[in-house]
């Protein structure tokens, strides 16, 4: 039988999402719990592998169970075997064929920024920053990335292909905090913290919007923009 679940994690207290020999991961974590619950080996596979200190609103992973169970019942059982950093908001009985990363038709990042004085109980949640940005001119600039591009500048390590699909790029400011929420089809490795980071500088003035253009335009000639910390970074939503 296979089941599609919903999570939530503090990333935070993990090495990111894909397990890793002897260090805490989320899929390492699910698949002891679900091989315990199944009484053999259960292979977890995710919509996405998020980096260390990564978050998520709405991940989702699908696995085979022997057994037939109850979806709420399993839901509690495992809520009550993963750690505190983890929980399960929703499971489901899925056909055999779905699989969670192939199927996926969009997902949403969001990305979390405060400004004025430092704050502890923030740090690991949201990166900082002492200087304001043209809210504006980001705004303007988020406009470039929409569409289907070859993201090479915006991406690290090598791929066959770099395209991808961005549907929507909002960023819009509530108080001390800057948000930066984009929906596409696909990201790659650090894409989301280099599209951040690249839109901070332009609102920083260190780049501009024909900076922005030019990167995208020539995928092949090296551009250099920031890539913000993995802690400031949320899986928002997936949709299939």
């Amino acid at each position: 039988m296979r089941y599609l679940m919903r999570i939530s994690y503090d990333g935070s207290k993990y090495n990111g999402f894909q397990r890793l020999k002897n260090k805490e991961t989320i899929q390492g974590y699910l698949e002891n719990v679900l091989s315990k619950i199944n009484g053999s080996k259960v292979l977890v596979k995710g919509a996405g592998r998020t980096d260390a200190l990564v978050h998520a609103y709405d991940q989702c992973v699908h696995f085979d169970l022997e057994k037939d169970f109850d979806c709420e019942k399993l839901k509690y059982i495992v809520n009550r075997l993963l750690p505190l950093s983890i929980s399960v908001n929703s499971i489901i009985k899925v056909d055999d064929n779905f699989h969670a990363r192939f199927m996926v038709k969009e997902k949403t990042y969001l990305y979390k920024i405060y400004f004025d004085d430092k704050d502890a109980f923030l740090n690991n949640y949201a990166y900082h920053l002492s200087y304001q940005l043209d809210l504006k001119l980001m705004q303007e600039a988020s406009k470039e990335f929409i569409g289907t591009h070859d993201f090479h500048n915006f991406v690290s390590g090598y791929r066959k292909s770099y395209l991808s699909t961005i549907y929507d790029f909002k960023i819009y400011k509530e108080e001390n905090m800057l948000y930066f929420k984009v929906t596409g089809k696909g990201f790659y490795r650090y894409m989301v913290r280099s599209l951040v980071g690249a839109l901070i500088m332009v609102g920083s003035k260190k780049k501009n919007i024909v900076d922005i253009h030019n990167a995208l335009e020539n995928p092949n000639l090296k551009s250099t923009f920031l890539i913000v910390p993995g802690y400031g970074l949320y899986l928002q939503n997936i949709k299939y």
